[in-house]
């Protein structure tokens, strides 16, 4: 599996991203046909190459006119959606990114999204930097993004609003639910635009996933400190993974206060929005309580939208999380054909290849009560109907595949090597605080 590892050593913005992808390879001229297709009149990404402590890195400058402008989130994604150059997936990417920004800005001064307006997030530089860091991180094509612990640094900065200590609200809002590490600095180390980015794209965070390292890349700040040097590192490797096993998360919390209609309600809602497995176990709390365990397994992106239906649905005021990883069986749909009418069900494939069918409960159960019989009938004779199939018609087994697909793989390698030659930022609003003065929402 393709993953990538961002270490914030020293925070994270918006042109230290872009650099670091950049030095790790992604192709400059696909962001800069990106960048150009957003139709902003004069504007040039300079790319530097720099030492930092002695560190050779990439550091990039967004050239452009002087503005004024203070964008709205409609003027962003008015923006994204004329860019002609924009993949669908590179196009979405940014407009979360903006989003997350947007969000938390509505939150901090208590308006709606639609009302916000940028101010160093909607500047020129910090569009490019996130439409930039958007096409990039599409690219690379990781199937997972795993960052540090952040840090924010220390002290205080003056934005638009005033005198603010970091981190600033608007960071602080974006930074909720990802975990910090002091690293004492007196300086703004992560900014908005490095804060959003990380909130909409990383997928884990803590150290380092046992990878094999493909690439690295440095992206370089504006900033220099004296202890360390001001960078960005970006690991693009590859992560070994069993075959039949993926990442879940578990979430579970403690309930002893409502009613068993309403945890029911609550276990079809989080099936609903996409969870794997919803269930309770009975237990003894407090006081000798009586109370529930509910538990949720689902995809680890999913995690924050099932967590908020716990909280909004159950009222609990914590939840217990983990990703863990679970082995499982090759399975896919399949129908049998029975006296009783078509059944869907899933076959499963054991690791020696041996089939099992499971007919689907709702498929059952309609027939039983269209045909006036009791399920358990319906279910044997699914059973026997998948047992008696001809060959012809069984699901192939994913080994033989497999092997189909190793064999032409095979072939054509032998083909190909027998058939060769026939034919003879001084602008930079997201890491530059040394005036101290940018403007944030």
């Amino acid at each position: 599996m393709k993953v990538a590892y961002l270490e914030c050593s020293t925070g994270i913005s918006g042109d230290m991203t872009l650099g670091a992808l950049l030095d790790a390879g992604v192709e400059r001229s696909v962001i800069e046909q990106a960048i150009a297709s957003l139709d902003l009149p004069g504007v040039k990404l300079e790319v530097n190459e720099v030492m930092k402590s002695c560190f050779r890195a990439t550091h990039i400058v967004v050239k452009h006119p002087e503005q004024h402008a203070h964008r709205h989130y409609s003027d962003i994604v008015k923006l994204l959606e004329n860019a002609t150059s924009l993949t669908n997936s590179q196009r979405s990417l940014a407009q979360d990114i903006f989003l997350a920004v947007a969000q938390a800005e509505a939150r901090v001064h208590g308006t709606d999204v639609e009302k916000i307006h940028f101010h160093e997030v909607g500047a020129i530089d910090s569009i490019v930097d996130i439409v930039g860091a958007a096409v990039g991180f599409d690219l690379l094509g990781c199937e997972q993004v795993h960052c540090s612990p952040i840090p924010t640094g220390r002290g205080q900065v003056r934005i638009d609003h005033g005198i603010c200590s970091v981190p600033t609200p608007g960071t602080a809002e974006l930074l909720k639910g990802i975990p910090l590490v002091d690293v004492p600095i007196d300086a703004e180390l992560t900014t908005p635009t490095g804060a959003a980015i990380v909130k909409t794209i990383v997928d884990r965070f803590g150290p380092m996933p046992a990878m094999t390292i493909n690439e690295i890349g440095y992206g370089a700040g504006t900033m220099e400190f004296a202890s360390r040097a001001n960078l960005l590192r970006l690991f693009v490797g590859e992560v070994s993974v069993a075959t039949g096993m993926d990442e879940v998360c578990l979430l579970e919390t403690n309930l002893d206060d409502i009613s068993g209609e309403v945890i029911g309600h609550t276990k079809e809602q989080l099936l609903i929005a996409g969870a794997k497995d919803v269930y309770t176990i009975p237990v003894h709390m407090k006081k000798n309580r009586p109370g529930v365990i509910l538990s949720v397994i689902c995809s680890p992106q999913d995690r924050e939208q099932l967590e908020a239906i716990i909280f909004n649905e159950t009222g609990t005021l914590g939840i217990r999380r983990q990703n863990l990883w679970r082995s499982t069986l090759h399975r896919q749909q399949h129908s049998v054909l029975t006296s009783f009418g078509s059944i869907l069900g899933k076959v499963a494939w054991n690791r020696s290849g041996e089939t099992s069918f499971s007919p689907e409960f709702e498929a059952c159960s309609q027939l039983a009560k269209e045909h006036s019989r009791p399920i358990r009938e319906i279910y044997r004779a699914a059973l026997t109907a998948f047992e008696q199939q001809q060959p012809e018609k069984q699901p192939e087994s994913p080994l033989t595949a497999s092997h189909k697909d190793q064999s032409s793989h095979d072939h054509d390698h032998r083909h190909d090597s027998h058939s060769h030659d026939h034919d003879t930022h001084s602008h930079d609003h997201d890491h530059d605080h040394d005036s101290h003065r940018h403007d944030h929402d």
